[in-house]
Parts: structure tokens; sequence; C-alpha cells
């Protein structure tokens, strides 16, 4: 089970003594009339806490001297009648107790306390700039705080941006973690198998929408985690179409990106299959030449490799391909580096080779080593967790073979950085020309 106590600990360990941090959840967001969108936690908020619920706020007060830290929780009291609405609710006490929390209050009480909470703290850390109504809260705050300024009371002198710090601590996942976002890459996977097996010509988009969104729900996901992507045809050169409601058609690809969220970890999975099961001579070429860009990519990880390696591992395995096929001029460039300098391949491949994935499906972190002036690519480190996912986009254009004209493929996959190398998340989702055919149009 997930030690939230530890994680405020180690965040409370990185704050000046005596200061305070505060850190709400999401708010609840209306759809339409007196409906809302399904609720989803905040990632940060969720990562120190475990608890779900809305209208909920962590105060963390580091330890001073020989104060210990306290971590606050304030959240919505019991109220039977609204539970017979909309569920149950902890409430203070039993938030308190199940949660690990030194003391919980009503969140109707926030604004009455914060003023006593921040007295005499140093530092306040919370989201700066990022959440209009909380930066009106914290003004609020401090304006109280210094109205006592004459009986010898002030009010915090410097304010830190926190989310930094925890960006820097979910960049590397416990083993908690790590397994729950294996859970949900098999989910995915085995989701994606489904789509497979019901793919045939004259279906719509949205058919193996339904295919996958069932997979994943019936499997324990909470939600998918982020509006999945089924693109045939043409619509599988536009990187986040997402309409779905295209007919599929006989001799056609269709690109799926899917994946699921479960318990509150994301799974990103993309996949490029026949709509009937048979790749074309074409398709075939251009499939085999992202999957050799992949494997290249993932034999670029790991831990100490420069998180930039793999794209780049990758990238020349593309171009290359695309020299040899045609779809950049071979005549014009004298190297495979050459084409990469000019940007030739950008036409064909404009997105990177992956991004980090946590909690949000492009997770928190930087990407550059923020703490040497030339800023290079960071090193990877053991319990990273990244996507690898390469890709070829060809559209109609003076000079590309007509034979690869609207073929769209990526191929992406899920992983951690090991101790010696990598593991993948996401091994359950057909990927070899030979599994995929044996699979396409089977019955889901």
């Amino acid at each position: 089970m997930t030690d939230y106590a530890a994680r405020r600990a180690r965040l409370a360990a990185q704050m000046l003594p005596g200061a305070v941090a505060v850190l709400p959840t999401a708010p609840e967001v209306l759809r339409n009339g007196d409906s809302d969108y399904p609720y989803r936690h905040d990632s940060y908020f969720h990562y120190l806490t475990g608890f779900g619920e809305p209208e909920s706020v962590l105060v963390l007060l580091a330890a001073q001297g020989e104060r210990p830290a306290r971590a606050i929780l304030f959240c919505r009291e019991k109220n039977p009648e609204r539970e017979i609405w909309d569920g149950y609710r902890y409430g203070p006490e039993a938030a308190r107790t199940a949660f690990g929390m030194d003391e919980a209050w009503p969140v109707s009480e926030l604004d009455a306390r914060l003023p006593d909470l921040l007295a005499d703290a140093p530092a306040l850390y919370y989201a700066t700039a990022s959440n209009a109504a909380l930066d009106a809260q914290v003004q609020a705050w401090i304006k109280a705080v210094r109205a006592r300024a004459r009986s010898g009371v002030t009010a915090p002198a410097a304010f830190h941006d926190l989310l930094p710090l925890l960006d820097e601590m979910r960049l590397i996942k416990d083993e908690d973690e790590q397994a729950t976002m294996l859970r949900a890459g098999e989910i995915s996977g085995h989701a994606h198998a489904r789509a497979m097996r019901a793919a045939r010509p004259g279906l719509h988009e949205y058919a193996l929408e339904a295919e996958l969104l069932y997979a994943f729900r019936r499997n324990g996901a909470q939600f998918p985690a982020y509006t999945p992507i089924v693109a045939s045809g043409p619509n599988a050169c536009v990187l986040h179409y997402n309409v779905n409601d295209r007919l599929m058609q006989d001799g056609e690809l269709v690109l799926i990106d899917a994946g699921c969220e479960l318990d509150g970890y994301a799974s990103d999975i993309t996949r490029t299959f026949p709509v009937n099961g048979r790749f074309s001579p074409a398709q075939r070429r251009l499939y085999e030449l992202v999957l050799a860009a992949q494997e290249a990519a993932f034999a670029a990880i790991a831990p100490g490799r420069p998180y930039s390696a793999f794209h780049e591992a990758a990238l020349r395995v593309l171009v290359r391909g695309m020299l040899d096929l045609g779809l950049i001029p071979a005549g014009k460039f004298d190297s495979v580096e050459d084409a990469i300098a000019a940007k030739a391949h950008v036409p064909f491949y404009m997105h990177g080779t992956g991004h980090w994935l946590g909690m949000d499906v492009h997770d928190v972190g930087a990407y550059r080593d923020l703490a040497q002036a030339e800023k290079p690519s960071r090193a990877l480190r053991p319990g990273m967790a990244l996507t690898v996912e390469p890709g070829i986009y060809v559209r109609p254009a003076d000079g590309v073979p007509e034979a690869y004209w609207h073929i769209g493929i990526r191929i992406e996959d899920d992983v951690i950085v090991t101790e010696d190398g990598y593991r993948i998340l996401t091994s359950s989702a057909p990927k070899t020309v030979e599994e995929i055919e044996a699979l396409v149009g089977k019955g889901a």
C-alpha cells in the first residue's frame, strides 16, 4: 500500500523550517444543466494524500526546532442528506484516521484557520499562478496575518512554487506506482487486442472505440486516460484526431492511440494495423520501418543515458528509411545526419519519440538538467516512466511516392527505466506484423 505519509514527510523535509504548504484538490466542473463531468482528483493532491473527495485541501507544516511536521486535511463534513444523493463522505474525523493525517477540519473553516497557521511562518509554498481562486485566497490570508503586525505577528516573507518540488518527486516511480502502471498497461494492451479482433471493413471507428472502453472498465480501470484516437485511412495522419466517426474501408490502416487510467495512473499505447487484417507491401514497408525505429529507441534506454538519446536513435533509423524509400530525395543529402540537420524528416515525423508518464499522461518533470547552465538533456534514472512512440505520417505531396499517401503509423509502448536497462509495461498489445495479421478480424 502506498505510504502517503512518507511522501508528505519527504516534501516537508525540502521546505524551509516552519514553512507552510497549501495544496487543494481539483474542483468539480459543470458539464451542462445540473450535470457535472465525472470527478477526477488533482494529481498532486492525490499523490500526497490518496484522498479522492472534492472540496479538499492539504496543509503541510514543516518541522521547526522541537516541533515536528504536521499534515492537516480540510474536507467536507459528514452530511447524511447529501450522502443519500451523492454517496459516502468521510468527514474530517474518519478522514484523519483513514489517511494518516495529524489533524482534519471542515473545509468550511479553511479561510478562518489559515491565517493562524501562517502566522510567523517564514514562507508559503503553493502552486503559484496556476489557480486564480487559490491566488485570491492566499492574498486574503496574507492580508489577515499582516493586520496583526502590531501584536508582533509576521506574515510569510517568501513565496515558493510548490510544484517543482513535487514534480521531481513524482518523476521517480516507487514499487507501488510501478505495479499499478504495469497493471494499467496490461489492461490497455488487452483492450487493443480486443479492438484488433473486432476490426473489419465497413465498421465505424467508434465501434473500435467502444471495444476499448468496454475492456478498460470491464477489467477495473476507472477511466480512459485520455480521449481515445481511432484514426482510419487519412485520419491517421492527424496526430490528435479523435472524432472517431469515419467508416473504415478495405485496404486501409487504422491507428489506435488509447490507454486506461487505473487508480490514478495512466497508460498510453498506440498500435496501427490493417482494417482487413493484411498489410499491403507499402504499408508493411513503412510499418517495419517504424518498428525498427522503436527497437533502436529501446536500445538507447538505460540509467545514465540522456533522455534525448532514444529519440535520436529512433530518428536516425526513420530518416535512413525515408531516404531509402524515396520520401526524402536521397540526392539532396550526403548523409542521414545532413538530412536531420536540414529537418527534411519533419513533413513525415514532426513529434518527439516519447514523454514522461505517470499520474498524468504527459507527466510532470523537467526534461533537461536545469541545474547546469547549458541545460542538457537530463540523465535517465531507475524508476522513471516514459513512452516510446516513433511514427511516420505521409500526406499527399509532390515528389512523395503515391503508394505511401494517406498512410499514418505510430507504435507506442510504456517503459520503466530499471537498474540495468528498461522494462516494457505494455507487451500485452500485439505488435509484430505476424501477431497482428493473425489476430485482426478474428472476433472480439
